[in-house]
């Protein structure tokens, strides 16, 4: 109907404008500015400015190194950015000339990590980027570039550690089942950069780090495994670990070496570091979420924000935006929600990540608006579990899981009511498709019925994409392309 055909085209400029405001050039033109012989960084001020030095690793970086230089001009020395294979070349097939470097640029581009996966390439892009940093002088300023995915990119295992060694080591463990907290407490203990080593190797320099968050609640510590977040190595938490997963036994003798001259050293260069750098978060979830809501309520929508922080599977997260369709709907009636409804949703907060502060709130929001159009906001990172081997990504998959909660609660809802559901990955790229995410409404389940397509079916397969492509030729989907950004995903619910 031509009413859902609205809310579709609000629902894509309201994701629009979530995408638009973490994009590199508008995060760092916020944030980065020279007035006069100093530097401002998010109304700090910096002095060095004839001295400014670039190092940065992470999916977002490029854009964001090339929004700096064009700030920064001639007050850029040099830089070297560590950036994932074949991005270069995909930015400009997708036409963002704004994040590639200019050909007389000051900064080196070097790709690496394979598949996601640390290799030589990354390895080698990391020490050229502790050895600019290692020869900085308290007249520099290093400007550091973070995106999620530089871990990665970022390998620098302490020697006499091979990377095979730190990485068959990080595998083991992560096939125990240990945690990502885990993980990172011996990946920054064996290594030269993370935990801090950077901020480390820049000393005496002045550290000025711009994050991108793809990590939940935006930890400086756990984003890239924390460069230049100082943090004490404990050896005995990390001897701990290894004993709690079976492996102290069959450690390598390099790895054994390294633990065990850990302990008091670099305590005195740590103190005398700390004091000299400065982490900013420049973009994240709750800045996405932020612009959606301005835009919602230029659109004439009545925008509430759940949560920046949503996770958990993402047959609880459909369930959860079900539950919160039936409740406002309800709220618009004589009778008022009903109490078990209200209670469901309570119950579903830590299976999801919402604080109950969180959802009460947004329960009394949707009761006070009455009659009018609403926008609830949420972003985060849902998990599925493979089961199928169809083609899709998570975004796609809650959806069609939403789709299919609307089209159950169909009986229950007022005519008038018209509903859509979107949800999107910032980065323009859901699972192994060429689609950010899809737009679901309560109308979709007859729809799909109609042209002799069963969402079921393509569930138990995790083929939520073939199911979008098929589905009225394809016309549900969101394609941005590659955005040469990502703060995670944004959900949308447009009442």
């Amino acid at each position: 109907s031509r009413k859902m055909m609205t809310l579709w085209t609000q629902g894509r400029e309201v994701f629009g404008a979530a995408v638009s405001a973490v994009l590199p050039e508008n995060m760092m033109r916020g944030r980065l500015a020279l007035q006069g012989e100093r530097l401002l960084v998010d109304g700090r001020s910096f002095a060095p400015t004839g001295n400014v030095h670039l190092v940065g690793f992470g999916k977002a970086v490029l854009g964001m190194a090339a929004a700096a230089e064009r700030i920064l001009g001639d007050h850029l020395v040099r830089g070297v950015v560590s950036v994932p294979h074949g991005i270069q070349e995909a930015l400009r097939q997708a036409g963002k000339g704004e994040m590639l470097l200019r050909p007389d640029s000051r900064i080196t581009v070097l790709e690496g990590a394979r598949h996601n996966l640390p290799d030589r390439d990354a390895m080698e892009a990391a020490s050229a980027i502790r050895e600019l940093a290692s020869g900085l002088t308290e007249q520099d300023l290093l400007l550091v570039l973070i995106s999620g995915g530089g871990s990665a990119l970022l390998p620098a295992p302490t020697p006499p550690i091979t990377l095979e060694e730190k990485q068959s080591l990080t595998r083991q463990l992560a096939a125990q089942g240990a945690t990502i907290q885990e993980l990172n407490t011996l990946r920054k203990a064996l290594s030269q950069l993370k935990g801090g080593g950077l901020a480390r190797c820049a000393h005496p320099a002045q550290v000025v780090s711009l994050i991108l968050s793809d990590v939940i609640a935006d930890p400086p510590e756990l984003i890239a495994s924390g460069p230049t977040v100082p943090s004490l190595a404990d050896p005995g938490e990390c001897w701990a670990i290894l004993e709690r997963y079976g492996l102290r036994s069959s450690l390598p003798q390099s790895v054994r070496d390294v633990l065990s001259g850990l302990g008091g050293t670099g305590t005195g260069q740590e103190q005398a570091g700390s004091g000299l750098v400065h982490n900013t978060i420049i973009g994240s979830n709750t800045l996405a979420l932020e612009a959606a809501s301005a835009r919602a309520q230029e659109l004439g929508f009545l925008p509430v924000v759940l949560s920046p922080a949503v996770c958990g599977e993402v047959q609880a997260v459909s369930r959860l935006y079900g539950l919160l369709v039936r409740f406002a709907s309800q709220a618009q009636s004589e009778e008022g929600p009903e109490g078990s409804l209200r209670e469901a949703i309570l119950g579903m907060g830590p299976e999801v990540g919402v604080p109950d502060w969180d959802l009460r709130h947004t329960l009394k929001v949707l009761e006070e608006c009455r009659g009018g159009a609403l926008c609830l906001l949420s972003g985060g990172e849902p998990t599925v579990q493979l089961r199928g081997k169809g083609k899709g990504g998570r975004n796609q998959e809650l959806a069609l899981r939403v789709a299919v909660e609307l089209g159950q609660g169909g009986s229950s809802l007022p005519a008038p009511l018209g509903v859509a559901f979107l949800s999107g990955g910032t980065d323009g790229q859901d699972g192994p498709t060429d689609a950010a995410g899809a737009i679901a409404d309560s109308l979709l389940v007859l729809e799909a019925r109609e042209q002799g397509l069963d969402p079921a079916e393509f569930l138990d397969n995790n083929d939520s994409y073939t199911f979008f492509t098929r589905l009225s030729g394809g016309d549900r989907l969101i394609r941005t392309g590659l955005t040469g950004t990502n703060v995670m995903d944004v959900h949308l619910v447009l009442i």
